[in-house]
């Protein structure tokens, strides 16, 4: 895996590799314990044995069994149930707790959340056989992973994909190179507008980024943020890139990230504030 050095990358954490349930989860409760944020890949095929033989699937899944279970396409059934398992597995981890204990629900639009637990923020994508999974405490993340190989036609898409000073940025560099860059401004935006929880219905155009995609701009080339976003791309796998986005809201997070104990530090200060 390499990653490209990003201003404010340092405040996410490196992805983990998942290959299946018996993956060093230790690593993802290591990353929430430093950064506040976990982020895992994995691939569907990685997760196949244990989606076709572990007894206990059915408690698993939990809501998503019956969705499972009426899902007639083998391929998209299993690759389902990898994405759900690999991202139930990382939200434990990352919660210290047993993934058959939390349940996985979903908002309009489908992004994933851990019903009763607010504070924790989810995000899942997959492309091809890749699968990635970011979880924060901190505030909103957002995961994209593409193809690196995967063609991008600047003539075609630079319109509805770039700012006017992206435009600008891109026509400076020689022809050959603009597809890549296309491509990492791409991943960053599909994350950005995956932590919003709008995906593509935001326009890529009205926000932008600074040369070294480490930065958010307005469409003018101004900035539009003060520091609270950070973000970082990775290579994964020799093949894949992967884009993360986060959001620090600034309020105070507990650090105590077991799922049957974690309680807002700050909420609990107002609330004792409140009583007599």
């Amino acid at each position: 895996m390499t990653t490209t050095a990003l201003p404010g990358a340092e405040r996410i954490s490196a992805p983990v590799h998942a290959a299946g349930p018996d993956a060093p989860w230790h690593r993802v409760r290591d990353a929430m314990d430093r950064h506040g944020n976990a982020v895992v890949h994995t691939t569907w095929g990685e997760w196949l044995t244990a989606a076709v033989t572990d007894p206990a699937l059915r408690p698993l899944l939990g809501h998503d069994w019956q969705r499972y279970r009426r899902t007639q396409d083998p391929t998209i059934r299993y690759r389902f149930v990898a994405s759900r398992l690999a991202t139930k597995y990382t939200a434990a981890a990352a919660l210290r707790t047993a993934p058959a204990e939390l349940d996985l629900a979903y908002k309009i639009g489908g992004r994933p959340y851990l019903r009763g637990l607010d504070q924790i923020d989810v995000s899942l994508t997959h492309t091809d056989d890749v699968i990635a999974v970011g979880i924060s405490r901190n505030g909103r993340i957002g995961v994209d992973v593409e193809p690196a190989g995967r063609h991008m036609s600047y003539e075609l898409l630079h319109n509805h994909v770039l700012t006017l000073a992206e435009k600008a940025e891109l026509e400076r560099l020689p022809e050959r190179e603009r597809p890549a860059r296309l491509l990492r401004l791409w991943t960053l935006k599909e994350a950005y507008t995956k932590a919003l929880g709008q995906g593509l219905r935001l326009d890529f155009t009205e926000f932008g980024f600074t040369a070294d995609g480490g930065h958010l701009l307005a469409p003018c080339g101004r900035p539009a943020a003060h520091g609270e976003w950070a973000f970082a791309t990775h290579h994964i796998l020799g093949r894949y890139l992967l884009s993360v986005a986060c959001h620090d809201t600034g309020l105070a997070t507990s650090h105590d990230t077991a799922a049957h104990t974690m309680l807002d530090e700050g909420f609990l200060g107002a609330v004792t504030e409140l009583l007599p």
